[in-house]
Order: C-alpha cells, then sequence, then structure tokens
C-alpha cells in the first residue's frame, strides 16, 4: 500500500469506531499521531537524496516531537505499522523504533511498546495482525505475539503466544484462545 491508502485505511478505522471528518482530523490526537508517523515514514524509506532527505527529516523530527508533547503519542518514524492502526485514547502510548506491528490493530493508551532483556534475548516484540493492546500494557523483549492477539490491560507481556490467545497478567499467562475477534 502506498502512503495515500495507508492514510485512507487509517482514516476508515477511526470512521468505523464513530465520528466524522472534521473530528477525526482536526480533534483526534490518534489519528494526528498516526497521520504524521505515515508522512515521516514515508520521507524515511523513500527519499533517498541526502541533500533533501536530511532538512525533510529534520521538521519531521520536529512535528514527532509537537505531537509527542500535544498528545502524549511517541511513534518512531522508523516503526514498521500495518493499515488500519487505531490508537482509542492518546496518552502515554510509547512504541519503540524497531517495533513491527501488524494490519489492523487496536492500542489503548498507556501502552509501551518496546525492548528488553539481556544478551541474544534483548530486542522487540513483532505483533501480528488484528492484535487489541488493552490499556497501561506493556509489551516488551525479543518475542512474537500472533494474529488476533488480546492484551488484557494492566498486563506486562514478556513471552511469545501464539495465534489467537488471550493474555493476561503480570507477568502475562495465556487466559483463552478465543482471540480478537470482536475486540477490532
Amino acid at each position: 500500500m502506498n502512503v495515500f491508502q495507508l492514510i485512507v485505511s487509517d482514516y476508515k478505522k477511526y470512521r468505523k469506531y464513530g465520528g466524522h471528518f472534521f473530528s477525526i482530523v482536526f480533534l483526534t490526537q490518534g489519528f494526528w499521531a498516526i497521520f504524521q508517523f505515515r508522512i515521516a515514514n514515508l520521507i524515511h524509506n523513500k527519499v533517498k537524496w541526502k541533500l533533501f532527505r536530511f532538512p525533510l527529516l529534520v521538521l519531521i523530527l520536529l512535528w514527532q516531537k509537537s505531537i509527542e508533547i500535544c498528545t502524549g503519542i511517541s511513534i518512531p518514524y522508523a516503526a514498521k505499522i500495518g493499515h488500519s492502526f487505531y490508537i482509542g485514547h492518546f496518552g502515554g502510548i510509547i512504541i519503540n523504533s524497531n517495533v513491527i506491528i501488524g494490519d489492523n490493530c487496536n492500542i489503548s493508551q498507556g501502552v509501551t511498546i518496546g525492548v528488553s532483556g539481556i544478551n541474544e534475548n534483548r530486542g522487540t516484540p513483532v505483533l501480528g495482525d488484528e492484535v487489541y493492546i488493552g490499556a497501561n500494557s506493556v509489551i516488551a523483549g525479543k518475542i512474537i505475539l500472533g494474529n488476533n492477539v488480546v492484551v488484557g490491560a494492566c498486563s506486562m507481556v514478556k513471552d511469545s503466544f501464539p495465534d489467537n490467545s488471550i493474555v493476561l497478567g503480570v507477568p502475562a499467562v495465556l487466559i483463552s484462545q478465543k482471540g480478537s475477534k470482536g475486540y477490532i
């Protein structure tokens, strides 16, 4: 998908949860953050001429910091995020630049997806498609969450889980295999 198609898919996801064009584009902080990410990621990946790339990246970093200060959502331009990404509420969302997030995922407020581990276990998570992450959850380390996974609120995920898992707790444990249908 090109950047325009990605932005449209994100917008349609926000429309699915209610609102109209004006409220989504001008009043929804999660949409601001993902829109800024899409433009920054395009420049990071597609602009190869150093003469143009460096000034554009400086402007993008300033734009990212202003969005981060205004919304409390930090999505670095180097992260990999699939289409139809949805941030339910603004505030306290931190995503590491090496994270990979699949298509059609939802995250809530207070979520951290970052680096953790020691030696060969040090790394960042890879999230599958249609993953729902509940409020104030932490997903950290060199782990893989399969497709259709639900992470319950206030959970600390430090282990990999297969498709259709529902995990909860500190540390997170598998509580069901019903998947994310109805959460996304």
